[in-house]
């Protein structure tokens, strides 16, 4: 920790806790010291030259002089591969049992001494010297991994590794979990360490507080997603690749993965975008399903202060007709910010306001932070420690539990990785559901640290479980948020069985969409932040996790009406519509800004109202299938190499391609469309794709455009549903899925298709499998 660190911690949290916060981080530092043997002398060690190999099920085990690699393609097309007998378990991103072998694939001798497996979907070619090299059923190369490195300790000691790879020189990179500076990773390094960047974050940093090692590349060879299963820390340096010009020769892209530890294994599946998100979601489990409210308008600000202000909040939204959904409740409601609390003073009759607000059709949400004041008396504190054997908190190397610094002041944390604490901190929100709450919001679940923000709350040598193995938080750090919404999503399964539980966490790790979603956390007010909260939700729904959304308005600082307004705009088009802000940051209602804000902003919160039956549609697609209800303008044609390169448009589903405005002033944009018809939802004009066009974007709306012959559910003028048709182009079809909501529970829902043609000038939609008139209203346009 330096100067800078100690300034902002008593800045922020004031100087008597900062002090004590200064104290826990050299006590921290203390401990690692004492505990973490210094890396001394290492040796290196490459594979070597292959020795022999042993087929086994779906693929088998390749020997080196010095290694070994194990190489299994599963059932559904997924490949694996794990150096030094790793094997596909245990693992925390796998929903379950790994996947079974494809008895098909058989290892087999490959030419130069090599050997190879050929599946349905890839051939995976191993070479003498240990490099894997992915093709396409058409002998193409996606990317080609060199031969692995590791630095064994000569004392004993965690190995770290490096992993290098080639891929297609027109290659671009995505994912790696929450990246700001995305969606399109350029030539960089980014860290895997889940991170608060502390107060407040732009564009330019990284890391953030969700990584995750999963990265998306798109080439005209084809799109593959790998995933290296190691939940320690690391880096991933990235380089875009170079065509050659005239004859030259093309410079291949390139990645390195570097970790501090942990196996080296990997999962990779290839094939279109949207088959790749599922065979993801297959492998990792399928997103949870929020229940239909949570699509609606959310309100959050943290400093609300009492329950005469939540009244004057939604009654300010009532008074003038705005719809809102949700509103969020946050540390400042607690008694002295300890979790599971409520202060009586300023909120005397919780249960009572959350009745009064669920007539009125608004839910309230509660945030959790891990940290639990250790004091005892504390009802949290004192249950936790006589829980089992050896209490509920993460320890130190000499068996005492970790203190750190956090709002509460001095505090332990949960070992999520053990299942008999996930099994009791889920049976604490039985006291937020006894207060009236619809969900919860986990927060500050890093862990972070007051005392130097990006260090842990826990030092490296902290003890976990790890669900009985044991190990310390070098492994456990960046999947603590992940066990903590395991623990919580869990916990309202138990208690509120018959209703889908609400949960979203601001930290987590690949899988976590089994547990609910996320939000981009601190993201800083100004127009690079604007930027930025497109760029995570997009980079997130490409690693398996479609529900998620930033803070509307920037978390710190007070945005122009301008900004606001866009912000607004995009936020409506967004899974997570959620306003948040500091407490010194102003006000986030839209009648704060002034009245043409306010005029525009109801036209956003209706057109989004207008659109739940689409968001619900979306959300049970994803569930079903992993395609995020965001998604790249190249989700559809991954090999058209100029939507790549877009980063400031997206598709809501496949129907309508929203362009929000980005940069201050501008009241006209460029919009580059995919290929096919496209209509202009607000003045009905046709354009053809691909191709870029420029459309007016005053300060009123954003563009959207429907694509020809979509078929789309939307919410008619007498609260049901409609279909809401674009006409298709002369010659070609269309169609759409829709999905009703089925309620709040688990009740089976049914995909309806439809599809759309021209015929004589006119419309007709028919659902598929049905004969007959459709049940719903139809409203064509663009006709």
């Amino acid at each position: 920790m330096n100067g800078r660190d100690l300034v902002r911690s008593v800045k922020m949290v004031g100087s008597v806790q900062g002090l004590r916060a200064v104290r826990s981080s050299l006590r921290r530092r203390n401990a690692d010291a004492r505990a973490l043997p210094r890396r001394g002398a290492e040796r290196a060690r490459v594979p070597g030259l292959v020795v022999g190999a042993e087929p086994g099920p779906g693929g088998g085990v390749v020997r080196f002089a010095r290694s070994e690699l194990r190489v299994r393609v599963a059932v559904g097309g997924a490949v694996f591969w794990g150096w030094d007998g790793a094997e596909p378990l245990p693992s925390y991103a796998l929903a379950g049992a790994a996947p079974e072998a494809d008895p098909r694939a058989e290892l087999e001798p490959d030419k130069d001494g090599g050997w190879q497996v050929v599946s349905e979907r890839l051939t995976v070619a191993v070479s003498r010297h240990g490099a894997v090299e992915l093709r396409t059923p058409g002998g193409v190369v996606l990317r080609r991994e060199l031969p692995p490195r590791w630095w064994e300790p000569v004392a004993g000691g965690a190995a770290r590794w490096v992993q290098r790879s080639e891929v297609p020189a027109d290659a671009r990179f995505f994912g790696l979990g929450g990246r700001a500076s995305g969606p399109r990773l350029r030539d960089g390094a980014y860290e895997l360490w889940n991170t608060d960047p502390g107060g407040h974050f732009g564009p330019d940093d990284d890391p953030l507080y969700l990584t995750m090692p999963v990265q998306m590349v798109v080439s005209d060879a084809g799109t593959h997603l790998m995933f290296h299963d190691n939940t320690w820390s690391g880096r991933v340096t990235l380089r875009e690749g170079e065509e050659g010009a005239g004859s030259g020769h093309d410079r291949p892209g390139m990645c390195e993965v570097r970790m501090d530890g942990g196996p080296l294994r990997c999962w990779v599946m290839a094939g279109t975008p949207a088959r790749v998100l599922q065979g993801w979601t297959t492998l990792t489990g399928s997103p949870a399903l929020p229940p239909s409210w949570a699509l609606g308008p959310q309100h959050a600000r943290w400093g609300f202060g009492s329950e005469r202000e939540v009244r004057r909040i939604v009654a300010g939204y009532r008074e003038r007709g705005l719809p809102l959904s949700v509103l969020h409740l946050d540390i400042d409601h607690y008694d002295a910010h300890r979790a599971f609390t409520v202060d009586r003073e300023r909120f005397p009759d919780l249960p009572g306001l959350a009745k009064e607000l669920l007539e009125d059709g608004v839910r309230l949400v509660s945030i959790v932070d891990p940290a639990v004041k250790a004091e005892p008396g504390d009802a949290v504190f004192d249950s936790g420690r006589a829980l089992g054997s050896g209490g509920a908190f993460v320890r130190d190397a000499r068996g005492r539990a970790v203190r750190g610094e956090a709002w509460p002041g001095e505090c332990v944390y949960p070992d999520f990785t053990d299942p008999q604490v996930r099994e009791w901190w889920g049976g604490l929100y039985e006291e937020r559901l006894a207060q009236g709450f619809s969900g919860v919001w986990h927060d500050m679940n890093e862990p972070v640290s007051f005392a130097a923000f990006g260090d842990p709350t826990l030092p490296r040598s902290a003890r976990h479980s790890l669900e009985g193995r044991g190990g310390d938080h070098r492994e456990a750090h960046n999947v603590y948020g992940l066990a903590m919404a395991r623990a919580g999503y869990e916990g309202l399964r138990r208690l509120r069985p018959e209703v889908r539980p609400f949960l979203f966490s601001r930290s987590g790790w690949a899988g976590m969409q089994r547990y609910g979603g996320t939000w981009s956390g601190d993201v800083e007010t100004g127009w690079p932040g604007l930027r930025a909260s497109l760029a995570l939700v997009l980079g997130l729904g490409l690693c398996g996790v479609p529900y998620s959304g930033p803070d509307v308005g920037g978390f710190d600082g007070s945005p122009s009406p301008e900004l606001y307004l866009r912000w607004f705009q995009l936020g409506a088009y967004l899974p997570l519509f959620r306003t948040h802000a500091a407490i010194d940051a102003g006000r986030r209602e839209p009648w704060e800004f002034g009245p043409r804000v306010l005029e525009h902003a109801r036209a956003a919160l209706e057109e989004r109202e207008r659109l739940h039956p689409y968001f619900v549609t979306l959300a049970q697609l994803a569930r079903l299938t992993g395609a995020p209800y965001v998604r790249p303008l190249w989700w559809g044609a991954p090999g058209e190499r100029a939507l790549r390169e877009c980063e400031d448009a997206f598709l809501l589903g496949d129907a309508l391609l929203v362009a929000p405005v980005l940069e201050r002033g501008a009241d006209r944009r460029a919009v580059r469309l995919p290929r096919g018809r496209w209509y202009d939802t607000a003045t009905g004009e046709v354009y053809e794709g691909p191709g870029q066009v420029l459309l007016d974007a005053p300060l009123s709306r954003v563009p959207v455009l429907a694509r020809a012959g979509s078929v789309l559910p939307v919410r008619a003028a007498d609260g049901g549903v409609e279909l809401e048709v674009w006409a298709p182009a002369a010659g070609r079809g269309g169609g759409g899925l829709v999905v009703l909501d089925a309620g709040d529970g688990w009740e089976r829902a049914e995909v309806e298709r439809y599809t759309s043609r021209l015929v004589d000038g006119e419309v007709r939609v028919e659902r598929e499998g049905e004969d007959g008139p459709v049940n719903h209203p139809v409203r064509v346009r663009g006709l």
